[in-house]
């Protein structure tokens, strides 16, 4: 019978203690409050970003066509080529021209004489002023004659207009081509425009000089920087939109016409901005408000909101910089409950679990051996 009640006696020692109520509940004072997360408002910078959809074009570009027909005997070009302002690009047959310019040059000398000797005449009283007269306007004609014969003769040689790169020609030597019609095309892909459209109401912030951001599909996670120099100053009408031009630096010729293009404008940078994480965000109709920790309570704030970025909101106007706003555990909250902000504790390292679990053996061992003495007695 002793054994028995020595037993008891080491059941009722080794059993665990009753947890410990509040102290608040123990003496009969008002419960805890409702367990939340909370964190305290952040500044920062904070920008006012468009965005908008655009294409490229060459900065300058234009299809080399001849001015009048010829055959071409000569293409003085690689598909693809660089070439420079002024360089020979296309030379058509000359030689009907040439002897164009050869009669006109002749003439023109012949009239020239012709002047010549009437002055003579016109000194001595053998012709009159009209004559003379004559023999000029057939030597300003010829003249005339002549120029006209020197500029189609040198349409028979085409050259670049500017810098670039030509493309790929439509033409092969021996070909008769008329006047205006396509040779090649020539680009100068040094630096590329874009243009984009912009909603009428941000008109009043858009301005030349603005830094503009531009992101292609074909060059995933490279990002081109440009500026705005030009703006249309008609507006559409239909679209109720107005076309904006920047100007893009093109390292290596990466960018070219034709491409579509998703756009970033900064429109302004604000300083010490007022930021919450998002889900401190508690929307109510058409208003949104946020529960600050007030006293221990919750006061519910109606705010104006700004910038949205990815997990956090700027906030405009209800909140200081010194506000702690409730991030977690709103759904059961109502204005000027009592609430208990939670410690923000990371996740345990590696070696402080290690060591938890090595704290839990001893406690089961601990427990097997009273059940152990249990039987025993």
């Amino acid at each position: 019978m002793s054994v028995t009640a020595c037993g008891k006696k080491e059941e009722q020692a080794a059993a665990p203690a009753p947890p410990a109520k509040p102290a608040g509940a123990a003496a009969g004072g008002p419960p805890p409050g409702l367990p939340v997360k909370a964190v305290q408002v952040k500044l920062g910078e904070v920008r006012s970003e468009l965005t908008a959809v655009g294409s490229l074009l060459a900065d300058e570009a234009v299809i080399i066509r001849p001015e009048i027909d010829g055959r071409v005997v000569a293409i003085h070009f690689d598909e693809g080529q660089r070439v420079a302002k002024g360089q020979k690009l296309v030379t058509l047959d000359p030689a009907e021209l040439k002897a164009q310019l050869a009669q006109s040059e002749a003439q023109a000398r012949t009239d020239t004489q012709r002047f010549e000797r009437s002055k003579e005449l016109l000194a001595q009283k053998f012709i009159s002023q009209e004559a003379l007269d004559v023999a000029r306007n057939n030597l300003d004609r010829a003249e005339a004659l002549r120029r006209e014969a020197e500029a189609r003769l040198s349409k028979t040689v085409i050259t670049a207009p500017f810098s670039g790169m030509v493309g790929l020609r439509l033409i092969s030597p021996g070909a008769y081509v008329k006047a205006g019609e396509d040779i090649v095309r020539l680009e100068n892909l040094d630096s590329i425009k874009l243009d984009f459209r912009i909603p009428e109401v941000f008109a009043a912030q858009v301005r030349p000089g603005q830094n503009v951001s531009v992101r292609l599909d074909a060059f995933p996670g490279e990002e081109f920087r440009g500026s705005i120099y030009a703006i249309e100053p008609a507006m559409d009408e239909r679209t109720r939109t107005f076309l904006v031009r920047a100007k893009v630096p093109n390292a290596g010729a990466k960018l070219k016409p034709g491409m579509f293009v998703r756009v970033g404008l900064t429109l302004e940078t604000r300083k010490n901005a007022m930021l919450v994480p998002e889900p401190a965000i508690w929307p109510q109709g058409q208003d949104n408000f946020v529960f600050r920790v007030l006293d221990g309570k919750a006061a519910l704030t109606k705010v104006q909101l700004g910038t949205r970025r990815p997990g956090e909101v700027e906030i405009v106007t209800g909140l200081s910089p010194s506000d702690t706003v409730i991030t977690e555990g709103q759904i059961k909250l109502r204005d000027g409950a009592p609430v208990m902000v939670l410690p923000d504790q990371p996740p345990p390292t590696a070696q402080e679990g290690a060591a938890a679990v090595g704290a839990v053996k001893p406690a089961a061992s601990a427990g097997a051996a009273a059940q152990l003495e249990k039987k025993g007695g």
